[in-house]
């Protein structure tokens, strides 16, 4: 079974020793599993849709994750280059079209934090969180199934992050992810391969 995890520096990172891609293969080792990362840092969706043929539907997989998000909101803040509300679903449904069309299973991810005080981070987080809803939209639309990391990383903070730190607890910088925070990613999506064709 072949999967792809389509994303920006996080999913780039998550092939590193410590990342999520690697402690899937670890727990996964006795399956017949091919996991593959497809992330490039800076990425926004309509970046993954320009390279959506080449990276992804070319290697023909079984099981595509789609895990993007963040720098869509948080380069409109740091750099004025993030996604406008409506464009970013419309390129996000644009990806599932296509993956639809090759054939291969789709599971979505919402994006995770943009710093981990979620007091201090409010007008980026509320943000963050509309474009969460607007996956959860597209999950429900597309009768896809979600893995909804942004409601799993609001718990964690929420119970393991009284101090409001702006890093440290599952992110190195607020955004990339630490061993903690691949630890819960990898957590997160293992149930979804396992039975990737179960339908809440």
């Amino acid at each position: 079974m072949r999967i792809i995890f389509f994303g920006d520096s996080i999913t780039q990172q998550g092939v590193s020793k410590t990342g999520y891609i690697s402690l899937l293969k670890n727990k996964l080792a006795t399956h017949t599993f091919e996991l593959i990362g497809a992330g490039i840092n800076g990425n926004k969706v309509y970046d993954l849709f320009l390279r959506l043929e080449a990276d992804v539907i070319s290697k023909k997989p079984d099981l595509v994750f789609i895990y993007i998000g963040v720098n869509d909101v948080w380069h409109k803040q740091s750099s004025g280059t993030g996604t406008d509300y409506y464009k970013f679903i419309k390129f996000y449904q644009a990806i599932i079209d296509k993956i639809k069309q090759a054939e291969s299973e789709i599971i979505l991810c919402t994006p995770s934090v943009i710093g981990e005080n979620l007091k201090e981070a409010q007008e980026v987080n509320e943000e963050l969180d509309q474009y969460a809803d607007a996956i959860r939209d597209l999950a429900k639309r597309n009768q896809l199934h979600l893995c909804d990391l942004r409601r799993a990383f609001l718990k964690f903070e929420q119970e393991h992050n009284p101090e409001l730190i702006n890093a440290g607890v599952l992110t190195t910088d607020g955004v990339h992810l630490n061993t903690e925070g691949n630890t819960l990613v990898a957590e997160m999506i293992l149930p979804f391969i396992l039975n990737p064709y179960k339908k809440e």
